[in-house]
């Protein structure tokens, strides 16, 4: 069959990214498929359950490397062109074939059983794929053991392309990745950027059997790839790095998806896809973070060893074929013996989470579920909620289905003494491995807040309480003031996940206090600062020889965080480094994880008619070649209340300074002052902006970035008219989720208004010692 096509410029189908090389601009070719896509290069049945093998040819400039999934078979050269025929590939799908042509360099590992690796970047770079290259060929041998199957292909290439819409894709044995999460230089990259690229990395393999070997059957059981890919790159990265502590962090990914789910406007992990146009917009907190919790969930509920037997049987029955999440459920209950379908039916096919309403009566813990929702209702859903409490210490913990709306534990007196001053406590979903939230009456609150003060907790469970908390806090189940007293006892935390999850409390916090309490805002802003200042005091701006990779991470989490605060010292501290760096970039003063902090001390003085620091910061985004480095200074451009600064930065994404995947980057700095600029801005350039950014997803994050700055029913009326005409399939549940965001702050809002005690509380706590 003849045909022809376009090599476009839409970063999706087959299509053009433009690099540098020897001063001058080049395009690379380059393949993304996935969702439905193929059928821009090919004509095909584009749909997973239509697996075929292929078998490619290309001809390409002879100077040029050309790469698909599988080795070249044989070469041939006619003139300045040649010919490539690759090998046959096995049985795969359509969204998973791939083409990347163009001028690079490698650097090449091999694995223990012989597998060619290779990490291919642009002339000039190969050095920083090593760190990549490793975390890959660790990958592979990990994974054939761990999913007792061998890696199914004789090669697997990893590029960094310059133009990419996702973060990564998983192509079979050729997988693209953006620059920054497969490129990692010591001299600009920080140890955070290291971590996504380990985590990136590890994820995109584990596709390479969930995802690539055995395929969903159809675009509702994405999560069954993403999901799946999202939990064990976690289980990799903690066997190669097990100091970064990355299950404590996975709970960031948990809390995400709880804040989501606990919206009306949410959807079940298995979605109902009718249209090609639908699946875009399901790459989202609850196919990934959600699927991978939930996952997580029936790994501790079932033991690390049953899990994966279990997993490994699956993948073995399935291989090159495709299956549905029942598929899944029916071998783990065939290896297990447990209820596993009913168990996980109830968090699979219907969306939401419970909260668990937990009372003392007697010797007994009284629960009862009910749908967790935000905006303060309670929706209809019931679940089979694996249960686990622990009392007065960890090693006496108990684990229980919860099938009805309730139920009750006995409290045994290994639990401690109930007393008043006495040691009682009870948590219940240890360290966090239940996707639900927990409601506590007031005594076993006030002795939960007890053990924390008495360092009696898990770093996790620290992280849960504070989250159920605050979600309790917005959903007006609980009062602010009770949240303040309950983050005023984190006051000496030092841990990098603890203090994560304390920054993004007391960031929604400062937000919420502008438009709820403008008279109290400052005072709050007061005790969040006297909140975070000691572990930030502690750290300060200079690395120290041998400290740990997370306190690498936290420094630049709390210096972010002061300035954001509007903390004066720290605001001039920053600028007076930045004043040093910009005279000499290899100063120590601001290695690469200090920068952003930096950089927004100096946004904060920024105004049109005082602009030096603004225009100091274009200049270093100009002159970098760096990735991180360019998108730690895009993503905070638009981080002042000047109108001008504002929009310029803003309107940067309509020149050629900014490539299209990353148009969404100014608006991440954008700051509630400047949320009726932005909104303008929106309005007056939508036409072009949907225009420009090809990508659905990208349009989406324009709306997550701006609407939700909105704390007012009537701007979200206004809001809801203008997208009434303007939505498309691929991003309208964002501006209906958006939207539904917006009316629950409203909500929130008004409860935090009529709260009698609150500044009382304000001034107790900053009156403390």
């Amino acid at each position: 069959m003849d045909f022809s096509g376009t090599l476009n410029d839409q970063m999706r189908g087959f299509y053009r990214s433009k690099y540098q090389y020897k001063g001058k601009e080049r395009n690379m070719a380059v393949t993304q498929f996935e969702s439905v896509d193929a059928r821009r290069c090919f004509p095909c049945w584009d749909e997973p359950a239509f697996k075929a093998k292929f078998k490619l040819t290309l001809e390409v400039p002879s100077e040029l490397t050309a790469m698909s999934n599988m080795p070249v078979a044989n070469t041939t050269f006619a003139g300045p062109i040649k010919i490539l025929r690759y090998q046959e590939s096995p049985l795969m799908s359509t969204y998973l074939v791939a083409i990347v042509v163009g001028l690079f360099e490698y650097v090449e590992g091999m694995t223990v059983k012989g597998t060619r690796v290779r990490v291919y970047t642009q002339v000039g770079k190969s050095s920083q794929g090593k760190f990549a290259l490793d975390v890959g060929v660790k990958s592979l041998n990990l994974f054939k053991d761990y999913f007792g199957t061998p890696y199914p292909l004789p090669k697997l290439d990893m590029v960094a392309i310059p133009d990419f819409a996702a973060g990564a894709m998983e192509n079979y044995g050729l997988v693209t990745y953006r620059d920054v999460a497969l490129l990692f230089d010591d001299k600009s990259s920080s140890a955070s950027g290291k971590q996504k690229v380990a985590i990136t990395v590890a994820h995109e393999l584990a596709h390479q059997w969930f995802g690539n070997l055995v395929t969903m059957e159809w675009w509702t059981h994405l999560w069954l790839n993403e999901g799946f890919a999202t939990w064990v790159s976690h289980l990799a990265v903690d066997t190669f790095f097990p100091q970064w502590n990355i299950w404590t962090q996975f709970l960031d990914s948990t809390t995400t998806a709880l804040r989501l789910d606990s919206l009306e406007e949410s959807h079940p992990i298995e979605v109902e896809i009718h249209h090609a146009s639908e699946v875009d917009q399901i790459f989202d907190a609850i196919s990934y973070e959600k699927g991978a919790s939930v996952i997580r969930m029936l790994h501790s509920y079932l033991g690390a060893d049953r899990f994966q037997t279990a997993l490994a049987s699956y993948i073995k029955k399935y291989a090159y074929s495709n299956a549905k999440t029942e598929d899944l459920w029916a071998v783990f209950e065939k290896e297990t013996g447990e209820p596993v379908k009913d168990l996980m039916t109830s968090w699979t096919k219907q969306k939401g989470y419970p909260v668990i309403n937990a009372k003392l009566k007697g010797n007994d813990m009284e629960l009862e579920q009910a749908q967790f929702l935000l905006d303060g209702s309670s929706g209809p859903g019931m679940w089979i909620v694996p249960i686990t409490s622990g009392c007065g210490a960890y090693d006496t913990q108990k684990k229980f289905l919860l099938k009805l709306k309730r139920d009750k534990l006995v409290i045994a007196s290994q639990c401690g003494d109930r007393k008043k001053g006495g040691n009682f406590w009870t948590k219940l979903n240890v360290n966090g491995t239940g996707f639900y939230r927990v409601k506590y009456d007031d005594e076993l609150g006030a002795a939960l807040q007890n053990a924390l003060e008495t360092k009696k907790l898990s770093l996790m469970d620290k992280i849960g309480i504070l989250d159920d908390a605050h979600a309790l806090s917005i959903a007006r189940q609980q009062t602010l003031a009770s949240l303040l007293r309950l983050l005023y006892c984190y006051r000496g935390e030092a841990d990098y996940s603890v203090l994560s999850h304390i920054n993004s409390v007391t960031a929604s916090i400062a937000k919420i206090s502008f438009d709820a309490t403008p008279g109290l805002a400052a005072d709050i802003k007061q005790l969040l600062i006297k909140i975070l200042l000691s572990p930030a005091e502690k750290l300060g701006w200079d690395p120290k020889n041998g400290e740990s990779h997370l306190d690498v991470m936290l420094r630049p989490m709390l210096l972010i965080a002061l300035v954001q605060l509007g903390h004066g010292k720290t605001i001039n501290e920053g600028v007076r480094r930045f004043n040093i760096f910009i005279h000499d970039h290899n100063t120590a003063l601001l290695p690469p994880d200090t920068r952003k902090a930096a950089y927004l001390a100096v946004m904060q003085n920024v105004t049109s008619s005082n602009r030096s620091g603004y225009d100091a910061l274009r200049k270093v985004y100009k002159e970098s070649a760096e990735g991180e480095e360019r998108l730690r200074v895009l993503g905070i451009l638009s981080s002042c209340q000047d109108k001008g600064i504002v929009l310029e930065s803003l309107n940067l994404i309509f020149t050629d300074e900014v490539r299209s995947q990353d148009a969404y980057v100014p608006l991440r700095g954008l700051q509630t002052e400047a949320r009726e600029i932005a909104w303008n801005w929106l309005k007056e350039n939508w036409e072009r902006i949907s225009k420009t950014i090809s990508a659905s997803s990208l349009v989406g994050d324009f709306i997550k970035a701006i609407v939700p700055l909105f704390t007012s029913n009537a701007k979200a009326s206004e809001i809801s008219q203008f997208f009434a005409t303007r939505t498309a399939p691929g991003f309208e549940r964002t501006v209906k989720q958006s939207l539904e965001n917006v009316r629950i702050s409203a909500r929130w809002v008004e409860g935090i208004k009529s709260e009698p005690g609150l500044a009382q509380t304000v001034r107790e706590l900053l009156g403390k010692p």
